[in-house]
């Protein structure tokens, strides 16, 4: 071999092990490994219930090892809720985080009627509770530290409480559904009825059986009339100059999401992190991808 030759191998080789290195770098140790065990405040599940507007909401925690108080993060569900996120609940306990998870009402087992405007509320309540002193302190949790992260509707939920609540740390939304656009957008009155039939048959399609107190038709006109006010585009101004984190994939949500980061990029905000993988709606073979996305966002917040 000549020394040309051999010094072009070695340069390739070192260029090789630097792209390995920075990889590496990227994928957070929580990922693939436990933190050290704290005998005397161990990781921890509790499972409790959210009261939100007369009915109890099914909830989990996980709670990070250490004496705490942990920031906190609120894993928001879609619709309706088949893929939980709960590896990357996992994966942010270890990382020192809380994350918390519950049911909407009419969801899974949580009482009550399942409906948008209630998935709202419920977020709302769930925000409420992890502020009060008593709940902060049972779940060793930073009631100032909460973040929300939200997959497909829950990443409307969290787009319209984030947006809302100034005191939300930070918002995560993982191929979030805009409810506008979910509801046809701007439909010209002609097209009005056939749109109905579309947003009907696409909710329907989603599999509601493990909703309760609600039918594909009331839950298709309770989006379409509320469809101006649940933009989260329109939402742009009031997230500040707080963290917003778009994770995308190829479901064909990524133009909703690029709108909303130019929105708020416009309004003088440059803490916006946009990712796309080219997966499906579950990520499905993009787990650790995801939660090295989420968990990478999360070290900023710190």
């Amino acid at each position: 071999m000549s020394s040309m030759h051999r010094i072009t191998r070695f340069f390739a080789i070192a260029l090789l092990a630097l792209g390995f290195a920075a990889v590496a770098q990227q994928i957070p140790a929580a990922i693939a490994s436990d933190p050290p065990a704290d005998k005397a405040h161990p990781a921890i599940m509790d499972s409790f219930q959210i009261p939100s507007h007369g009915q109890p909401l099914n909830a989990i925690a996980y709670i990070a090892a250490g004496e705490g108080p942990h920031p906190v993060v609120i894993v928001l569900h879609g619709f309706p809720g088949n893929e939980k996120n709960l590896d990357l609940a996992q994966a942010i306990r270890r990382t020192g985080w809380n994350a918390v998870f519950f049911n909407y009402r009419g969801s899974w087992g949580s009482p009550g009627a399942f409906s948008f405007e209630h998935a709202i509320e419920d977020t709302q309540a769930a925000i409420a509770y992890l502020r009060e002193p008593a709940n902060a302190s049972r779940l060793r949790s930073d009631p100032k530290r909460i973040v929300l992260v939200g997959h497909s509707m829950g990443g409307f939920m969290a787009a319209y409480a984030g947006s809302h609540d100034p005191a939300i740390l930070g918002t995560g939304l993982i191929s979030a559904a805009n409810f506008h656009d979910w509801a046809g957008g701007e439909v010209k009155p002609e097209a009005e009825a056939a749109n109905r039939v579309r947003l009907v048959k696409g909710i329907a399609d989603n599999d509601i059986l493990p909703l309760a107190g609600c039918t594909a038709e009331g839950l298709a006109d309770e989006m379409l009339s509320h469809r101006k006010q649940w933009n989260f585009v329109d939402y742009a101004p009031m997230f500040g100059s707080r963290p917003l984190l778009l994770v995308t994939s190829d479901d064909g949500l990524t133009p909703g999401a690029t709108h909303l980061a130019a929105a708020v990029r416009q309004q003088g905000n440059q803490r916006v992190t946009e990712q796309h993988f080219a997966t499906d709606h579950s990520y499905s073979d993009q787990r650790i991808a995801l939660e090295a996305a989420v968990l990478n966002w999360l070290s900023t917040l710190n």
